[in-house]
């Protein structure tokens, strides 16, 4: 299998050396939670193997065939919170996912995904893992989980070179076409009558060519912005200002996309704290920009200039 080299790893001949005698590593290094306030019928017992029957399936696999290191891997969490209980193993709910991706030269980690989906339902028998089969649909859990997989990836690569994200993202969108009518009617989430902010315009979005500025820029704000900040503090400023600044194009020919609202949820805080220590100049355009693309939390922004 391919290496990603990524490039936070430090190309030498004795990092070479040693990589050839590492063992593959998954992509993925994930925690889970899951939550039942509302649980009245169902045996406890139940959430506890679905808990570790999900770190397994996410955590254990190869999704892809690169290889990543143990400093490479993707890392986050997952909370999954029983809302309803519809039959004995059948149950509604909500899931938060926090995916993390290294900055080459230090010990940041970035979000690439801070994200929740309320349109969960699924079925679950307690002695039966989980079980992923490629172009294949076997339950509604393990589409789910297998979506965002690849989209968190397909994430990922995209901060490391430019539109690199694109198998992964097909991958996703297969996973979206796979799903039969019948759990597509029952199982909100995967149609894009089902709203406007669920899996299915999520896909929808990174694979639009209206939203190629965006990708292109997340490769910008990452790879030519946040990696370079260890050595480099202002150009990698001024790169991530500019990145961001490009999006405003976007956000006017494709208003209200839900790609940008997650990028807003995701990043927030993280773009607050880049520029308080900026130009009054570039505290001005951050300010500007992010006020109009995350316009319900201009107040947050404002406090840049301060």
């Amino acid at each position: 299998m391919n290496s990603i080299f990524r490039p936070f790893k430090y190309i030498s001949v004795v990092v070479l050396i040693c990589f050839c005698f590492q063992s593959n590593a998954q992509e993925l290094d994930f925690t889970v939670q899951i939550n039942t306030p509302k649980l009245q019928t169902a045996d406890p017992k139940v959430f506890e193997s679905l808990e570790r029957y999900m770190i397994e399936f996410i955590n254990n696999r190869d999704w892809i065939e690169d290889e990543f290191q143990s400093d490479e891997k993707i890392r986050g969490s997952i909370q999954l919170t029983i809302t309803e209980e519809i039959s004995e193993n059948s149950f509604r709910g909500e899931i938060a996912i926090q995916a993390n991706r290294p900055v080459y030269g230090t010990t940041y980690e970035t979000s690439l995904l801070n994200h929740v989906d309320k349109d969960v339902q699924f079925s679950f028998e307690q002695y039966e893992p989980l079980i992923y089969t490629p172009n294949v649909f076997n339950d509604n859990l393990t589409s789910l989980l297998s979506f965002y997989v690849f989209v968190i990836i397909g994430m990922d690569y995209d901060t490391f070179s430019p539109y690199g994200g694109n198998p992964y993202y097909q991958a996703a969108l297969e996973i979206v076409n796979n799903i039969p009518p019948s759990v597509a009617a029952s199982a909100k989430g995967w149609r894009s009558l089902d709203g406007n902010r669920n899996r299915f315009w999520i896909i929808d979005n990174l694979l639009n060519p209206k939203i190629k500025t965006y990708r292109r820029a997340m490769y910008d704000y990452h790879r030519q912005g946040l990696d370079i900040m260890g050595n480099d503090v202002e150009t990698g400023k001024a790169t991530i200002l500019t990145a961001i600044s490009s999006l405003e194009e976007m956000n006017r020919s494709y208003p209200n996309s839900m790609i940008l609202q997650m990028f807003s949820n995701t990043k927030a805080e993280e773009i607050i704290e880049i520029f308080k220590v900026a130009s009054r100049e570039q505290k001005s355009k951050i300010t500007q920009v992010m006020t109009k693309l995350d316009a319900s939390h201009a107040s947050k922004y404002r406090t840049i200039g301060r």
